[in-house]
This record gives C-alpha cells, sequence and structure tokens, in this order.
C-alpha cells in the first residue's frame, strides 16, 4: 500500500503554499504539497526587477489563449508559473488586496463569511508589514510586505500629473480608501522577493510532517464512490488522502485538472472520451481577467530604467543592488500606480494604473529606443466572461483559455476611457521636462474606432485570471463557501478560482488571504490544532 497522507495539496503556488505551511503547523497530520513546475533556486525569482525575465521564460507554461473573437482575433500570451510559490514567484511583487466593497458583494451574494471584515483578519494575519500596523495591517506575518526602494523623480512627477486632474495622492491604497495615486507596497523582505513559497514553505521544510514533490505533474484525482482519495501522478504513481484532496492549481490549472478528471461539463468531457464522473457545468466557467492597456512615452532623458538594459549599465545596475539594495534590480519596475474613475458614478475606483518604469518590460510591449514610460490601465470590474477547458484527454495538451475579452460592450468602453485617462495624464505639465513624446497610442488614434483598433494590437492580461470553480450557496455553485466541492466528497479547490466576481485590483494578496481563511476552516473541521 501506498504511503498515505492527511492532507494532499495540489499546486504549490499563493494558496497551496498558505495550505502547506498553516497545516503542518499540527504535527499530528502528514501533509502533501505537489507542485508540477520546479524549485525557485534561479536568483531571478528572487531579485525584484528579475520578474520580467521569468514572465517570458523558464518561470512560465507557455499557454495562450485562443483567439479573442471580440479583439479581431488576438492571441494573448497567458502566463501561467511553472515554479513552486506559482504566480507569486513571477508576479511584480504588487500588494494590492481589490476594494472592501469587492468582499461585501459576495457576501451579498450570498457568500457569508467573506465580505471584508471577515476576510480583513486574514490579511493581516499574512502580513510582516515594514511600515504598518494598525486596523488594515500586521506585523509578525510569514508574508513579507514593504515599500519600494527604488522610485525614480519621474514616480513624483506622475503623482503631479495625476493631482493636476483632481487625482489625489494615496499614501495606503489599502487603507480606509482606495480612490488615488501613489507606490504600491509589495511582496518583498529586505528588498528581496517575498513569494508565498519563501514565506510559508521554505522556513518549514524542516517539518518531519510537511513533503514537498516538485516535478510532481497530477494525472487525475481518485475518486471512489464519489468521494476524491487521491490523485494519480503522470507517471501512474498513486498518492492517497485520509483527509481531503485540496486542489490549489488556480484558476486554469484547477478546472483543468477537474475536467481531466471527468469533473465537469458532461457534454464536453464525452466528446474527449473523458469518463465523466460528475457532470458540473460550471467547472471552467465564469472565467473572468483583467485586460491591461497601455500607454508608452518616449523620454528626453535618462529618466527610467531603460538605459540598464545595455550591457555596461546592467554591469552598474547589479553593483548597485549588491552594495546599496538600491537601483533597478531593486525595483519591481510597476511599483507606481493608483486607482480612480473611467465611470464617476461608479461604487469605487474601476480603473487601476501601472507606471512602469522603462518600456519593453513585458512581453508584446514595445521598448523605446531613447527609453520611456508605460502607464498601464485596466478596467476592474469586467463583465465579459470566458472559460478553460481541456481540449483532450492527453494531459502533456495545453488547455483552451478564452477569458473572452470585451464581449460586454461596457468594458470596451471603459477601457477606451482608462486608455484615454493614460494619456491625459501623462500630457499634463508636471511630466513636460520628462518626456518628449506620447509614442503609443500616437496622435493618429483618434476615434474610438482608432482606440478599439489599436487595443486589438496593443493590449496583454494582467494576469488576474479568477472565478472558473465559483463560489456560492446556490446548487450551481462549483464550491460551498467552506470551499468544498459540492457533489464529490473530500475535495475542496482553494485558489483564485473560487471567486464568484474579480477583486477590483491585482489578485495575488487575495489567493493568500483565501490560502489562510481556509486553512482555518479545515483546522476548525478536523480539530487541529
Amino acid at each position: 500500500m501506498p504511503k498515505g497522507y492527511d492532507f494532499i495539496i495540489i499546486g504549490g503556488g499563493s494558496a497551496g503554499s498558505v495550505l502547506a505551511g498553516r497545516l503542518s503547523e499540527d504535527p499530528s497530520v502528514q501533509v502533501l504539497l505537489l507542485e508540477a513546475g520546479g524549485s525557485d533556486r534561479h536568483p531571478f525569482y528572487h531579485l525584484p526587477a528579475g520578474f520580467a525575465k521569468m514572465t517570458k521564460g523558464i518561470g512560465s507554461w507557455g499557454w495562450e489563449t485562443v483567439p479573442q473573437r471580440q479583439m479581431q482575433n488576438k492571441i494573448f500570451r497567458y502566463t501561467q508559473a511553472k515554479v513552486i510559490g506559482g504566480g507569486s514567484a513571477i508576479n511584480a511583487q504588487i500588494y494590492t488586496r481589490g476594494n472592501a466593497q469587492d468582499y461585501d458583494d459576495w457576501r451579498q451574494m450570498g457568500c457569508e463569511g467573506w465580505g471584508f471584515d471577515d476576510v480583513l483578519p486574514y490579511f493581516r494575519k499574512a502580513e510582516d508589514n515594514g511600515t504598518y500596523e494598525n486596523r488594515f495591517h500586521g506585523k509578525g506575518g510569514p508574508l513579507g510586505v514593504s515599500e519600494p526602494r527604488a522610485p525614480l523623480p519621474v514616480c513624483e512627477a506622475y503623482f503631479a500629473a495625476a493631482a493636476a486632474l483632481g487625482i489625489p495622492r494615496n499614501m495606503d491604497v489599502n487603507g480606509e480608501t482606495q480612490d488615488g495615486v501613489g507606490y504600491y507596497q509589495l511582496t518583498q523582505r529586505n528588498v528581496r522577493r517575498s513569494s508565498a513559497a519563501m514565506a510559508y514553505v521554505a522556513p518549514n521544510r524542516h517539518r518531519k510532517n510537511l513533503t514537498v514533490k516538485l516535478g510532481a505533474q497530477v494525472r487525475r484525482l481518485i475518486v471512489v464512490k464519489g468521494r476524491a482519495t487521491g490523485v494519480e501522478l503522470i507517471d501512474g504513481t498513486r498518492l492517497y488522502a485520509e483527509s481531503e484532496v485540496l486542489l490549489s492549481s488556480g484558476a486554469i490549472g484547477s478546472p483543468r485538472l477537474l475536467q481531466l478528471s471527468g469533473i465537469g461539463p458532461a457534454e464536453h468531457l464525452g466528446s474527449l472520451g473523458i469518463d465523466v464522473i460528475f457532470d458540473q457545468p460550471q467547472v471552467g466557467a465564469n472565467l473572468q481577467d483583467h485586460l491591461d492597456l497601455y500607454c508608452i512615452s518616449e523620454l528626453a532623458g535618462p529618466y527610467s530604467y531603460d538605459r540598464y538594459a545595455k550591457p555596461h549599465w546592467a554591469v552598474i545596475a547589479g553593483l548597485q543592488y549588491i552594495f546599496g539594495r538600491k537601483g533597478p534590480v531593486a525595483s519591481s519596475l510597476f511599483e507606481t500606480g493608483g486607482f480612480w474613475y473611467a465611470d464617476r458614478d461608479a461604487r469605487s475606483p474601476d480603473i487601476q494604473f501601472h507606471l512602469g518604469l522603462g518600456t519593453g518590460i513585458e512581453h508584446g510591449v514595445a521598448a523605446m529606443p531613447q527609453g520611456g514610460i508605460t502607464l498601464n490601465s485596466c478596467y476592474l470590474r469586467p463583465r465579459s466572461r470566458g472559460t478553460v477547458r481541456v481540449q483532450s484527454a492527453n494531459p502533456s495538451k495545453a488547455p483552451l483559455i478564452d477569458p473572452n475579452y470585451l464581449q460586454d460592450p461596457l468594458d470596451r468602453e471603459m477601457s477606451i476611457r482608462g486608455l484615454k485617462l493614460t494619456q491625459d495624464i501623462l500630457s499634463q505639465s508636471p511630466l513636460a521636462k520628462y518626456i518628449l513624446a506620447e509614442r503609443l497610442p500616437g496622435p493618429s488614434v483618434t476615434t474610438d474606432q482608432d482606440y478599439f483598433n489599436f487595443i486589438c494590437q496593443h493590449s496583454k492580461t494582467s494576469h488576474h485570471c479568477v472565478g472558473t470553480c465559483r463560489m456560492g450557496p446556490d446548487d450551481g455553485a462549483v464550491v460551498d463557501t467552506s470551499l468544498r466541492f459540492n457533489g464529490v466528497e473530500g475535495l475542496r479547490v482553494i485558489d483564485n478560482s473560487i471567486m464568484p466576481t474579480v477583486i477590483s485590483s491585482n489578485t495575488n494578496a487575495a489567493a493568500i488571504m483565501i490560502g489562510e481563511k481556509a486553512a482555518d476552516m479545515i483546522k476548525a473541521q478536523h480539530g487541529m490544532g
């Protein structure tokens, strides 16, 4: 009989790492963490600026979307992390939680226990905040949260430019109000990335009751008489869980594995020759993501970090970091931004900005020969809904990812408004000494049709996919409010796929909160210490 465990966690990303760290606090239970990706030993995983390399390279599975029908069949690169720590190991380390109303909306949908006052203690529990300790922030938690160490003068000019349009400065967008521009706090400690794996797994690898397996791809869940009892790996190895199987593979990976296991929309699975164990049409439905648009301006001088792409400047950048923990290597490159309104009647900010201190930082974004800055915007509460579907019973095949961007006309309108707002900010006088000219969209883009055509060429995912294993009180929901799978015993889904609606910001901090809250629910149910 193969060795059994009490809990098997599938996916060592943000939520899965939290579960591994928290559940193994009880020495009486055996916890197994399975991560399909590799280790995070490469130094780029730990340097703040390293994300730009990892989202394009070894840190990603290399998946793409299907052609986007509402965007002239544009295909998006859809980065999904291939490393312990998941998205938290390759993202831009921006620590934002969304708006309080996002969570209160979940509660009003019937998700009791998920209002803002319910989830705030878990955000605080996770934090070791280097700046704040108050109602909104905590110290002493596993996750390092700190202020940027390498802002540039152009950031302050950006704040002044926003102020010229009536957009206030906000010192803490995770505090009393989200409105305004400012520096984002970052998931960093001592000017190094604080991924979920570094925060929750690495310090606890010595625990005898915690087993971590890397490169462990799960072929399918084992379900016996309506109960999840374990997993089968690609190589045929079977591993068993006495208490629960915890699926934490993300908004793409979790519905993908469920469908490969015969749990999902029966008609689609049957068409692929997959034996249907449980018909659940909502598995892989309700996909939501933020579409990221960008305005790029060429600079009049070396005011951004672009010059450090040249070999001799790269050496200088390395020395700056080694000896002073400053300079471009110490920067997440997108640590400045804020929240404002495309619709002034919106219940809270519906546009988010990220000021990139360079150009060509991410895949598909043009670089300026003389150096530049990039001001991204995304519409935060899209109405469009997409899907994740397996395309084959073969687990080596990439899933069919369809965010269905701009399917709803309001998403298109608000996205264009957000892009125009970034142009307005960059054209204000406080930035005049820094900016030579706007290059994208540029002066030739004038009508809404021009803007739409531009977006269909120049846009990307914000990497904020959620919703594909929706939580809810209704029979159609994939999981209940304790994240237990409706229809399969002994199985929970614990990651951003459970969000009924996408939150109004970056999503990594919320994934960590979900892991913290789920760990407490599991401990309470099983009488764990």
